[in-house]
C-alpha cells in the first residue's frame, strides 16, 4: 500500500483540495443564494415529514395516528446565528416521535430515501460520530443533519424546543443532537446587542480560518467555541461596536489563565432531570480538559472537550499574534489587512507527520477519509502521551492532492515540535508503536471496502539552508510549468521517510540546533502486500514539496484593501471603553488566575454580578 502511495501521490508538490477564495467578499452571500437555502430547507422539511408518515403506517398505528404523524426541523450552528457565508453548510435537526428511531429509521429507512433523489449527492452517514449525523448536498446546498426521537408520540407543529421537558427519557446522543438548537438560541439572547455579535463572529471566524485555528475535528476551535468567545467579549463590553470587539477579544483571550472555563452564565443543574454537567469537583474526565468554553444551555458541555495540550499552544499563540497586531493597529502601525496575514504553516516547521489516504473512488474517498480525519486528534494525543509532551503536534486542517494525479486521494498534515523549554541535544524519539496503534484503530472501520489504504509517514527539511533561498510560490510554479525530473531537482532539501517496521532511525538537525531524530512506520491497517517500504531517498520515495495553499498565486489571498465591508472593523467607535471596562476586564483576569476548582466555587457568585453589570435584562430576554 505505501508503495501504491509512493507511485501516485507524491511525484510533485501537493496542492489543497477545493479550496474556496476566501475574502471578505465570501463572507456574505447574495440574495438569491439566500432564497435558494430557505427553498432547500422547505423541501427538507417536507420530507422528513413524509417520512414519519410513512414510518408510522408501516409501523400499524391507526388512521388517526398517521393522520397526527408529524417531524418539525429546526437549523442550529452559523446559519441560525446569522453568521454563515456563501458555501458554508446548513446545521439541522429534525425532531420525530418516540417510535422513529435513530438507528433503523434514520439512518436506514430515511437514508434510502435520501439516496434514490436526484437532487441528493454525496449521501454520507455518519453514526457512530459523537454527534450522529448525515451528511449530503440537496440541491448544491451542503447538509448536515441530526435527528432526535423524544419521549412523545406526536410532534404539535409548534413545538419549543428550549424547553427542559424535550431531554426528558432520551440518550446521551440526543441530549447533544438538541443542544446545538438550544445553544445557539441561548447565546442570542445573552449577547447585549446581537448584531455586534455577528459582525464581530464573522470577522473572528474569517481570521481563525486564514490563520488555520478553526477546525474541531482536529483538536483546534469550532464555530461553536468561537460563537461562546466572541459572546463572552460581547457581555464584557455591551457598548463596543465591533473594531473594538475584536481588538478586545484578543486582549481578553491572551491572558485569560487556561484552564479556566469561559461562561455566559452560571452552569444550571436541573436535579430533576439529573443529566451530567461540566464540573471538574464531581467528574474527572472534566478535570483533563485544558481549554473549557462552557455552552449556556443544560445541560452545560465543554464545546472544546477537542483541544490538546498540543493544539492549545496553537491557539493561544495565534492569540497573542492577534493581540500584538491589534495593538499596532491602535498606534497606527498597522492597518486591519495585517491581522488576516495567512499562517504560512509549511514555512513553520521543519518537520511533519504526513497522513496518505487512498480509495478507488470518490464516494469511496469521501466515507474514508471522514472516518480517518475524525480520529486525527487521537493520533496527536497518543504521541503527547507517548512522549510525556516533549513532542507535540500542530494539525493543518486543510486536506491535499495533487491535481494532476487521477486516483482518490488526499492528505493531511501535522507539523511537529519539541515543546518550547525542553530542547535537549541528542534527543530522539521511536513513535513506531504510536503510530502502529493509531494504525490499528483506524483498521477497525466497519465499513472498510478494498481499495481503502492509510500510510503515516515522516517528512522533513535536511537542509533549511537551501530551503529558505527559493520561495515556495516560485517552486510552485516551476512544478506546473516543467516535466519529469525537474521536480525532483527543486525537491532535493526535502526528504521523506518512509520507513518499515524493521527501520533504522532517522534524524537531522533541526533549527535549535538539537538532534531531533525521530523514527515512525509507514502501513496500511489492513496489512496490505505492499506495506513495507524503506530507504529515505528523495527519488525512492517520491518528491514532495511543502507548499502553504496561500503561496498558490491568486489563489487564497484575501482581498482586504478594495472591499467596502472591511468598514466593520475601521468604524469609529461611538463610546470609548474607559476606566470602568478595564476594571473589569482586570476582574476577569484575577478571576481566571485561580484554579479551575476555585473557579467553579466563585462563578455563580462573579459570574452574576458582571452580567448583571453589563447587560440589561427586560423579562426574559436580553436586550
Amino acid at each position: 500500500m505505501a508503495a501504491r502511495i509512493r507511485r501516485y501521490l507524491w511525484p510533485c508538490r501537493p496542492s489543497p483540495i477545493s479550496r474556496r477564495r476566501l475574502s471578505w467578499r465570501s463572507l456574505y452571500e447574495g440574495e438569491e443564494e439566500s432564497a435558494k437555502r430557505e427553498e432547500v430547507l422547505r423541501e427538507i422539511d417536507q420530507i422528513v415529514k413524509e417520512w414519519v408518515k410513512q414510518l408510522t403506517i408501516q409501523k400499524g398505528y391507526g388512521e388517526q395516528m398517521v393522520k397526527e404523524a408529524n417531524a418539525v426541523l429546526f437549523t442550529f450552528g452559523s446559519y441560525r446565528l446569522g453568521v454563515h457565508g456563501p458555501a458554508a453548510d446548513i446545521d439541522a435537526l429534525c425532531i420525530g416521535p418516540s417510535y422513529v428511531k435513530r438507528e433503523e429509521d434514520f439512518f436506514v429507512t430515511l437514508h434510502g430515501a435520501l439516496s434514490e433523489m436526484e437532487e441528493v449527492t454525496e449521501l454520507q452517514p455518519v453514526p457512530d460520530a459523537h454527534v450522529p449525523v448525515m451528511k449530503f448536498k440537496f440541491r448544491g446546498i451542503p447538509i448536515d443533519l441530526l435527528y432526535a426521537s423524544v419521549s412523545l408520540p406526536v410532534i404539535p407543529p409548534n413545538f419549543d424546543i428550549s424547553q427542559g421537558s424535550v431531554l426528558c427519557d432520551v440518550d446521551e446522543a440526543t441530549v447533544r443532537s438538541l443542544n446545538g438548537c438550544r445553544v445557539a438560541d441561548q447565546i442570542l439572547r445573552l449577547v447585549p446587542n446581537a448584531e455586534n455579535f455577528r459582525k464581530t463572529l464573522r470577522c473572528l471566524k474569517y481570521w481563525a480560518q486564514r490563520r488555520g485555528v478553526y477546525s474541531n475535528v482536529t483538536g483546534l476551535l469550532g464555530g461553536v467555541s468561537w460563537a461562546l468567545l466572541v459572546a463572552r467579549v460581547c457581555q464584557l463590553y455591551p457598548n463596543a461596536v465591533p473594531s473594538m470587539l475584536v481588538s478586545r477579544f484578543f486582549r481578553v483571550f491572551t491572558q485569560w489563565q487556561w484552564p479556566n472555563p469561559v461562561m455566559l452564565c452560571t452552569i444550571e443543574n436541573d436535579g430533576n432531570l439529573g443529566l451530567s454537567v461540566w464540573d471538574p469537583r464531581k467528574n474527572p474526565r472534566d478535570r483533563s480538559h485544558v481549554m473549557p468554553i462552557i455552552t449556556p444551555a443544560y445541560p452545560c458541555m465543554n464545546s472544546s472537550y477537542n483541544v490538546s495540550t498540543s493544539t492549545l499552544r496553537v491557539i493561544m499563540k495565534q492569540f497573542q499574534f492577534g493581540n500584538k497586531i491589534c495593538q499596532e493597529i491602535e498606534l497606527n502601525k498597522a492597518n486591519w489587512s495585517a491581522l488576516f496575514e495567512p499562517f504560512q504553516f509549511f514555512e513553520a516547521y521543519t518537520r511533519y507527520l504526513v497522513v496518505d489516504i487512498v480509495a478507488d473512488d470518490d464516494d469511496d474517498l469521501r466515507l474514508w477519509k471522514g472516518w480517518i480525519e475524525s480520529r486525527l486528534r487521537q493520533l496527536t494525543l497518543k504521541i503527547e502521551r507517548d512522549t510525556k509532551g516533549v513532542l507535540q503536534c500542530h494539525p493543518n486542517p486543510c486536506e491535499y492532492a495533487d491535481p494532476s494525479i487521477q486516483c482518490a486521494h488526499c492528505a493531511f498534515y501535522m507539523g511537529l515540535s519539541r515543546k518550547e523549554g525542553m530542547k535537549i541535544r541528542g534527543q530522539k524519539f521511536d513513535i513506531r508503536g504510536t503510530v502502529d496503534e493509531f494504525m490499528h484503530e483506524i483498521g477497525m472501520y466497519t465499513l472498510w471496502k478494498s481499495g481503502m489504504d492509510l500510510a503515516v509517514t515522516h517528512v522533513y527539511q535536511e537542509d533549511t539552508e537551501v530551503c529558505t533561498t527559493v520561495s515556495l510560490a516560485g517552486q510552485l510554479k516551476r512544478k506546473y510549468d516543467s516535466v519529469g525530473g525537474a521536480d525532483i531537482e527543486l525537491c532535493k532539501s526535502v526528504r521523506r521517510a518512509s520507513v518499515s517496521p524493521a527501520c533504522e532511525e532517522t534524524s537531522s538537525q533541526l533549527h535549535d540546533d538539537a538532534n531531533f531524530g525521530l523514527t515512525n512506520c509507514s502501513a496500511s491497517p489492513h496489512g496490505s502486500e505492499e506495506s513495507s517500504v524503506s530507504g529515505n531517498s528523495c527519488a525512492a520515495v517520491g518528491t514532495i514539496g511543502l507548499v502553504d495553499e496561500t503561496s498558490i498565486p491568486g489563489c487564497l489571498m484575501p482581498n482586504v484593501e478594495n472591499d467596502p465591508t472591511r468598514t466593520i472593523l475601521e468604524q469609529t467607535p461611538s463610546e470609548s471603553v474607559g476606566e470602568k471596562d478595564e476594571r473589569k476586564l482586570e476582574g476577569i483576569e484575577s478571576l481566571a488566575s485561580s484554579n479551575c476548582t476555585e473557579f467553579m466555587e466563585v462563578a455563580e457568585v462573579v459570574t452574576g454580578t458582571i452580567l448583571t453589570e453589563n447587560v440589561q435584562f427586560s423579562g426574559d430576554e436580553v436586550i
